[in-house]
């Protein structure tokens, strides 16, 4: 069960109306990495969550309060909107969606949500269940978690600086601050997890003994750059082998012969040395 309060977990409250800078912080509603990513991620990585207690608890928790996330930056998104598009346009522009375009709104924020938020990110495309991670094993969803939080915090800090709003400023730095402690537990909840003897790691913690025993501990020189060998920390420290010149281990990429009702392009007579003119080149050069 959920319950809603009308109070917000932090001030949403601009300074001025900038219905440019409510475009831009859709970014932090319905993007990969916001806010409803979170809540989803972590909503589902709760419920899923085979483990009644403290790993359940937290995931909840911090589910609920990426909730609240999300309707303080609708609620700043609809005030930055206040009074858009009629007096932040040029006086010439009398049709509403004109107006909307010359001011730098987002016109789906006028025609498809009154004047109010959406669930979409900065260009306008729709939040997507695809952003969100959850496996079902905690190791791999608090690593994923951590990850989204740092993808998050990255792009407040990025949005904190395209304004002078002293009332939007505000809250993107609790939304920062919030960003950096949730980062710091999901980090702690992995060394939780060791400690607790339910995961190690590497996730999954299994089939060690099956995996290729011969590539389990190489690392492969596939780039020009030169340096990659030289990071202690993944090769000597943790007995990870850099191969400098990697030898190919399989055959040709070819594939089969396409069914001839979905019309792919296919030579009969072309094989991994060339096509069939070439072929009769290198037969002729042979001859001479």
């Amino acid at each position: 069960m959920f319950r809603h309060t009308k109070l917000l977990q932090f001030e949403a409250k601009p300074e001025k109306p900038d219905a440019v800078y409510a475009h831009k912080l859709q970014e932090l509603i319905g993007g990969a990495f916001g806010e409803m990513s979170v809540t989803m991620q972590y909503l589902f990585q709760g419920w899923n969550c085979r483990i009644e207690g403290k790993y359940k608890d937290l995931l909840m928790d911090t589910a609920t309060e990426e909730i609240g996330h999300v309707e303080m930056l609708a609620t700043m998104v609809a005030r930055l909107l206040e009074g858009a598009p009629a007096t932040m346009t040029a006086e010439a522009a009398k049709d509403p969606v004109m107006a909307a375009t010359l001011g730098g709104m987002d016109v789906q924020q006028a025609i498809v949500a009154g004047g109010g938020a959406l669930p979409a990110d900065s260009n306008g495309y729709p939040w997507s269940g695809r952003y969100i991670v959850a496996s079902g094993n905690l190791l791999a969803d608090f690593r994923a978690n951590a990850a989204a939080e740092a993808q998050g915090r990255l792009q407040t800090a990025r949005l904190y600086n395209m304004t002078d709003d002293p009332g939007v400023k505000a809250m993107l730095k609790f939304n920062l601050a919030r960003d950096t402690v949730h980062q710091k537990q999901w980090l702690a909840a992995i060394e939780e997890l060791k400690a607790d003897g339910l995961e190690e790691e590497i996730a999954p913690n299994a089939l060690l003994d099956e995996e290729d025993q011969t590539h389990n501990h190489t690392i492969w020189h596939l780039s020009d750059g030169p340096d990659g060998a030289k990071g202690s920390s993944w090769t000597t420290d943790a007995g990870i082998e850099y191969l400098m010149d990697p030898e190919p281990l399989g055959g040709p990429g070819t594939a089969p012969k396409p069914d001839p009702a979905l019309y792919g392009t296919y030579a009969p007579l072309q094989d991994a040395k060339g096509t069939a003119k070439g072929k009769a080149k290198a037969v002729k050069n042979k001859l001479t």
